[in-house]
Order: structure tokens, then C-alpha cells, then sequence
């Protein structure tokens, strides 16, 4: 019985798949890992390399000799172009039938990061993350920062001196008002992507925070 040994990318030691033969093609071995790491085909596709000279194997009918080790690694399937299909294993047919999953029906990373509700969507949680992560530092990047404030505010904006709108903080009527006492300071909701929190009216509520674009809101699990 022939092996090939394989790990992913992120981890250090290796797993192994037999086969008969002196070689194994591509698919087949896609297919046998996937079916061990338990992994979705519509979710993910699998980008194979030689651990030893770093070769990334491209045609579903490459073939593999046996005992080389190879490096996995997970990509979306919309992210990285190749030429080489995923296969995945249909539980009910018979053992060992598998069918080809179209680069079509995935989504991209670009189209996830868009997506407000990231938890029902078509995708891997590798790619839910990073999707996550895009998110949250959206309105934090310095291209959406305003060099000047000009004109009105937008009808959103609230002054962070007095908790109202309709003003800009340096245009707030309390400046100069020794006697003014400002309201509680609200904590804002800087780090937390925007599909974790709901929109709320109240600035009183209990774990109320004030988002990037100035309105209140709370995160969904206290909602």
C-alpha cells in the first residue's frame, strides 16, 4: 500500500492518505482529503504544493508519487483562480462516486465583507472571519476620515460635548458655560463589526455605545 503525507499550512505535523499504485492523481488525492478533514467543497478549495520544492500542483490529472509530502492549503473558491476542480463525496451515493462543484456558485471574499448578516451566509468560518475583520476596520481606515468639517452635520451626527444634534462640537452652544454639566460619557463601539450590533433610540438603555457614524446602538447578544 502506497501513502502520500500531507499537513496544512497552519500546523506541524503531517496526516497520511494510502492508495494503490505508484502515483496518485491530483483529484484523487483532493478527494481523499477532503473526505478525512471532513472539509465542504462548496465552501473551500484546496491548493496543493510540494513540501520539497515548493512545485503547486495545478492539473487534476497531475500525478503524485508516493511518499512525497505535500502542503494544504484552504483558499475560497471565488479568491484564487486554478485550474483544477474540488470534488467532494455525495454520502448518498455509492462509496467512493463523487461530482465536481462549479467556481460559480461560491462567494467571494470581496462580495462576503459587503454582507451585513455574516452568519447565514454560504461560506467557510476561515473566510466569515476574515470577512469580520474587513469589516471592522471599514470605518476606522483614514480614507474615510474628513479633513474639515464643513457645513451642516450630517442629520446622524451627534455632538459629543452635549449628546445632541444639529451642531459640531466646536460649534456647541454650552461652549463657554462654566456652570454646563455634560452627560455621561457614552462608550463608542470601536472593534465591534457593524452586523454584531442593532440600532437602538434610546442613549439611556443599558450598554447603549456610539458607532463610528453616531448612532447608538448595542450589541446583538444584549439586545
Amino acid at each position: 500500500m502506497s501513502c502520500v503525507h500531507y499537513k496544512f499550512s497552519s500546523k506541524l505535523n503531517y496526516d497520511t492518505v494510502t492508495f494503490d499504485g505508484l502515483h496518485i492523481t491530483l483529484s484523487d488525492l483532493k478527494r481523499q482529503i477532503m473526505g478525512r478533514e471532513k472539509l465542504k467543497a462548496a465552501d473551500c478549495d484546496l491548493q496543493i504544493t510540494n513540501a520539497q520544492t515548493k512545485e503547486e500542483y495545478t492539473d487534476d490529472g497531475a500525478l503524485i508519487p508516493k511518499n512525497s509530502s505535500v502542503i494544504i492549503r484552504r483558499i475560497p473558491i471565488g479568491g484564487l483562480k486554478s485550474t483544477s476542480k474540488t470534488y467532494v463525496i455525495n454520502r448518498s451515493e455509492p462509496s467512493g462516486s463523487s461530482k465536481a462543484i462549479d467556481d460559480s456558485s461560491s462567494i467571494s471574499l470581496a462580495l462576503l465583507s459587503k454582507t451585513a448578516n455574516l452568519a447565514e451566509t454560504n461560506a467557510s468560518e476561515e473566510d466569515k472571519i476574515k470577512a469580520m475583520m474587513s469589516q471592522s476596520n471599514h470605518d476606522y481606515d483614514p480614507i474615510h476620515y474628513a479633513k474639515k468639517l464643513v457645513g451642516p452635520p450630517p442629520p446622524n451626527y451627534t455632538c459629543f460635548r452635549c449628546g445632541k444634534t444639529g451642531h459640531y462640537i466646536r460649534n456647541c452652544p454650552t461652549n463657554g458655560d462654566r456652570s454646563f454639566e455634560a452627560p455621561q460619557r457614552i462608550k463608542k463601539s470601536t472593534g465591534i463589526p457593524r452586523s454584531f450590533m442593532v440600532e437602538v433610540d434610546d442613549p439611556n438603555r443599558k450598554g447603549v455605545m456610539l458607532t463610528n457614524s453616531g448612532i447608538y446602538a448595542i450589541p446583538t447578544i444584549d439586545a
